[in-house]
């Protein structure tokens, strides 16, 4: 695994004032994580994106980019990050700017896409560049730019990301400023069955079939979700829900790997989920001969 580290993050200057102020303990936290040579003996990433840790399982030839708004484990084969973890504050809200997309900078020309990958997506997939972290949670930081780099970007669903998906991001905003407490999130897409490519990307280049997500405060509530690309516009994100278990069984991640998730509450009322939690999808058998 190779991860890349941005140093400019452990140099705030003056320019960017209460914001970086707020950063700057955590990051050094995570620099002097990442310099420690019992992480590179355990595995283990502690990024301060990362609640309880980051998820484990990702392969050995992933990439993992650390960036001032969110970390990342980016797939050499699929050319998506197989998991983005960002941090939602009051102070990282913001009113979003124009988007402007770019190819990784930190990843080679062979493990990423390039914007015009997508050309005619969403026209012949329906699909949007979509974002897993945000756009709109980081435009009250300097960094709001970074949510468009092609590795935090996915072909997803217009449907869904104009509707249930951009609902439950609004959530998580609502949450952090009504709280006036960190937001924390994970989420990364699903290959369960063999989707149309996007048409003017690599061969090997996989459209996700669906994508799952988890969010999370530090006293231990948590909501989780799974979503199908083929969910309609008009779905209630509450209807995703799902528990912790089944987003790890089906991620194949190992999430919060230095918490007991035993101990872990529910946060579905907070994020406007008042009705019980639908029953998990019933699993799949082999059919009889």
């Amino acid at each position: 695994m190779h991860v890349d580290y941005d140093t400019s993050m452990i140099r705030p200057d003056r320019r960017l004032g209460r914001w970086a102020k707020a950063l700057w303990p955590a990051a050094l936290i995570a620099a002097t994580a990442f310099s420690s040579p019992a992480w590179a003996a355990d595995g283990e990433l502690h990024s301060f994106h990362c609640l309880f840790g980051c998820p484990l399982g990702a392969s050995a030839t992933n990439d993992t980019v650390v960036r001032e708004i969110y970390t990342l484990s980016s797939n050499d084969l699929t050319k998506l990050a197989d998991w983005v973890a960002y941090r939602v504050t009051p102070a990282s809200i913001g009113r979003s700017p124009d988007r402007e997309w770019r190819t990784d900078p930190s990843l080679a020309a062979d493990e990423t896409l390039t914007p015009d990958a997508y050309d005619g997506a969403n026209r012949v997939l329906r699909t949007d560049r979509g974002h897993q972290a945000p756009l709109a949670s980081f435009s009250g930081t300097p960094f709001a730019t970074d949510t468009n780099i092609l590795s935090n970007i996915t072909p997803q669903a217009s449907a869904l990301n104009q509707g249930p998906w951009n609902a439950l991001e609004g959530q998580e905003r609502s949450l952090a400023k009504r709280l006036n407490t960190p937001v924390y999130v994970y989420t990364g897409p699903l290959f369960e069955r063999l989707m149309a490519p996007v048409p003017s990307g690599p061969v090997l280049a996989r459209v996700p079939s669906g994508y799952w997500k988890v969010v999370a405060l530090a006293d231990g509530r948590v909501s989780t979700f799974v979503f199908d690309q083929a969910t309609p516009r008009n779905f209630n994100y509450c209807d995703g829900r799902v528990s912790l278990t089944h987003v790890v069984l089906r991620s194949r991640f190992i999430l919060f790997p230095m918490a007991n998730t035993a101990s872990f509450r529910s946060l579905d009322a907070e994020i406007g989920c008042t009705s019980p939690r639908p029953l998990d999808p019933t699993p799949s058998v082999i059919p009889a001969e």
